[in-house]
């Protein structure tokens, strides 16, 4: 008789856990490192990509570190020189040190193929390292803190991988000064090849760039201003220069690279992008923002709009409107926008708009603006553009009898002020002096006419602060119904020009 239980139907043994080998490849390791030590021309052919750090096994990163040194030494990396670096008890797979190097030298792949062998090993090291970003993602969605949401673990991860995606070009750490001469030798010959011949992106305010030298990578340049002073105007006419500017040449690997003006990333915190768009068309047009709303247009001017809108879809400039963002998200999307779409300048309207990434009930405002900007200032050095924030000024300028602005001036200015490289106020003495119009006919009418046809259509562009550059004050020209800034002909404000 069967047993009470034969037809009980038994559960299958768990299988045994696949455990995956991290991607590797030790025998393009091998061949490469061969073909360094039997020709070190090798290494000029991987040197400019590949780092000690993209070889998985230990003992090949230390190879690779001592044959770079020595080879940029101006000496001579071979087996030899290498295995008196070496520990004479290592043991590798049975072989000594000058066994597994005269071994690496007998197996060693040809120079010509050098480049493909060290993009082999970059491209493993990359994936291991994405691997390790995803085993980090997975534990944290796990194991994730109370007070970190969602939305930062993503922030988080972004970040992760846009600094995967640069690597090699921020976050390498320490590097020789002569890496860095040669890096300022290249920027003064790119200079030569922009407008104006500039080292920093052009303005397309010659005046202003005489005074800064354009706007230079990772710069974050401030520009403040009382509301009314045009500090937005200011800010929207240099990102549609920059824009309009832009020309670029594709590279052998398919990479576009900005030869002149830039692509530009405009955060508007405060105006929605229908807005920004009609203010740049105005600035084109010369036909005012306020006729284009209310339709007061004629058929020709309809006709001026529709062949400027045609020119302004092809310019490289990308709005992003989203109200109420945080430094994290503001970030995120930056980087975001620099992978897809490349970046060159950032321009943020405005700073009081953003808010720090996890505000605490007990931390001020001036707290946060500290960690906005030290935040915008780390985003430039990354991703290794000008930043362009905009910012309110308080109201101690009003009480003054001179309203022109001063550092101190900045709101919650400690940090604003310390972070930024270069500090620019807008101020125009027409918009004060026109609230003080006395009674017509009177004397003192005449004499504020007077003042009025001195200072009307102009505007005084102060550089506050300038880490690399001096401080002072660029006139210029603009006009109001059109948001328009641009350079001043230079008699209309030179002082012996005054009473003719």
């Amino acid at each position: 008789m069967a047993p009470a239980d034969s037809n009980v139907r038994k559960l299958p043994e768990p299988a045994a856990p696949q455990y995956r080998a991290a991607p590797a490849n030790i025998e393009a390791e091998q061949a490469l490192l061969g073909a360094i030590l039997v020709n070190n021309e090798a290494f000029y052919r991987v040197s400019d990509f590949l780092e000690a750090g993209h070889f998985f096994e230990p003992l090949h990163q230390q190879l690779y570190e001592l044959a770079s040194n020595l080879i940029r030494a101006g000496k001579v990396a071979t087996p030899i020189t290498l295995k008196t670096f070496l520990p004479s008890d290592v043991d590798i797979g049975g072989l000594n040190a000058s066994q597994y190097l005269a071994r690496l030298a007998a197996e060693a792949t040809t120079v010509i193929n050098a480049a493909d062998y060290g993009r082999t090993i970059s491209d493993l090291a990359v994936r291991r390292n994405l691997i390790s970003i995803g085993e980090e993602m997975v534990n944290s969605a796990f194991d994730a803190p109370v007070d970190f949401a969602p939305r930062d673990q993503i922030e988080d991860a972004e970040r992760k991988l846009y600094g995967l995606a640069e690597t090699g070009r921020f976050g390498s750490g320490f590097q020789k000064f002569s890496q860095a001469l040669v890096t300022a030798v290249d920027m003064a010959a790119k200079a030569y090849q922009r407008d104006g011949k500039l080292s920093g992106i052009s303005t397309g305010l010659k005046d202003l760039d005489s005074k800064m030298g354009g706007l230079q990578s990772s710069d974050l340049i401030i520009v403040a201003g009382r509301p009314g002073m045009g500090k937005t105007a200011l800010a929207t006419n240099i990102a549609y220069n920059i824009a309009r500017a832009w020309n670029g040449e594709t590279r052998a690997d398919g990479h576009i690279e900005t030869v002149n003006g830039g692509i530009v990333g405009f955060f508007s915190l405060e105006m929605s992008a229908e807005q920004l768009a009609t203010r740049i068309i105005a600035e084109r047009t010369g036909i005012p923002s306020s006729h284009i709303r209310r339709g007061g247009i004629t058929e020709a001017d309809f006709e001026t709009i529709k062949d400027v809108s045609v020119e302004l879809q092809r310019l490289p400039f990308y709005v992003d409107e989203t109200g109420g963002l945080s430094i994290a998200q503001l970030c995120a999307r930056a980087r975001r926008l620099k992978r897809q779409k490349g970046l060159d300048v950032l321009v943020i309207d405005y700073i009081q708009l953003l808010s720090g990434s996890q505000r605490k009930g007990n931390e001020s405002r001036v707290q946060e603006v500290t960690e906005i900007t030290t935040g915008l200032k780390a985003l430039a050095k990354e991703l290794n553009v000008p930043i362009i924030a905009l910012s309110q000024l308080s109201r101690q300028v009003e009480s003054r009898d001179d309203k022109r602005p001063q550092l101190s001036d900045l709101r919650e200015s400690g940090s604003i002020e310390q972070d930024a490289d270069v500090v620019i106020f807008v101020f125009r003495e027409e918009y004060y002096l026109a609230n003080k119009e006395p009674r017509p006919g009177s004397e003192e009418h005449i004499k504020w006419q007077t003042e009025m046809e001195i200072v009307a259509g102009k505007a005084e562009i102060i550089i506050g602060k300038q880490r690399h550059g001096p401080t002072g004050t660029v006139q210029a020209a603009f006009e109001s119904h059109i948001t328009r800034f641009s350079d001043l002909a230079k008699d209309q404000y030179l002082p012996e020009r005054m009473g003719d």
